[in-house]
């Protein structure tokens, strides 16, 4: 029987390329977004790709009220269910130094939403005995960098949310992957100066659905930047805090 996914934050670049894989592999998959008009398009997409199912369903972090209907349909899905997290904001630092009630809607959107979700999804995949839970992290959340602290940190909200979550539905024969993603082509890093090293999404689609079949626990995509964080974390903190980086 084939595996229903739920992709939320859909329309990003990253989800529009795994969601494509799925389909190619003959799984279903639903979209999970703002955008209908842009997520009917992907649906349509996917169907012609041999997906097993393709639906689409709308859903606000910011309006938990949305979430009851994605539990509702996810709950009607035979068989296996997993759920890949897409969503995040990075407005950049300079504007939450402006206007810190930004930083409320970072959290939302890339953190407590996403954790909020899945803690009404966890149960559902507990009870079949399968399932994976994808969650899209960031470099970024490995080390507090003056350019953009307060995305890290509720990105490290985050890594350590699916920590726990993987170490619950391991218990119950499920499974949750961290993706920690380095710079990526995608609308989020669209005109950021200082890029270096930059991603085609496909092949972070490509790496994260790797891990979701070896049942990796935490990958850093591309895998050179596992090395970059390793010596980021390693710089003593008297120096690191003197660096612009």
């Amino acid at each position: 029987m084939s595996e229903t996914w739920l992709i939320l934050g859909a329309s990003s670049s990253m989800a529009r390329a795994f969601a494509r894989k799925l389909a190619e592999r003959g799984d279903g998959v639903i979209l999970a977004g703002r955008d209908m008009a842009d997520l009917d398009r992907d649906a349509a997409d996917a169907r012609l790709r041999g997906a097993a199912l393709a639906e689409t369903i709308r859903v606000d972090l910011r309006d938990p009220a949305s979430f009851d209907a994605i539990l509702a349909r996810m709950s009607d899905c035979e068989g296996t269910v997993s759920v890949a997290i897409f969503t995040g904001a990075m407005p950049p630092q300079s504007e939450i130094d402006a206007d810190p009630a930004l930083i409320e809607g970072v959290a939302i959107d890339n953190f407590t939403g996403p954790a909020r979700l899945l803690q009404m999804l966890a149960p559902l995949i507990e009870a079949r005995g399968a399932g994976t839970v994808v969650g899209i992290g960031s470099v970024a959340g490995d080390r507090g960098r003056i350019g953009n602290y307060v995305y890290g940190a509720a990105k490290a909200g985050f890594h350590t949310y699916l920590s726990g979550l993987r170490n619950r539905l391991t218990r119950a024969g499920g499974h949750v992957v961290t993706v920690k993603p380095g710079f990526t082509d995608t609308a989020m890093t669209w005109g950021i100066e200082g890029m270096f090293l930059v991603a085609p999404p496909d092949k972070v689609a490509t790496d994260i659905l790797r891990a979701v079949e070896r049942r990796r626990n935490v990958i850093y995509t591309p895998l050179f930047w596992l090395g970059i964080m390793g010596i980021i974390r390693a710089i003593p903190e008297p120096v690191f805090k003197k660096l612009s980086i």
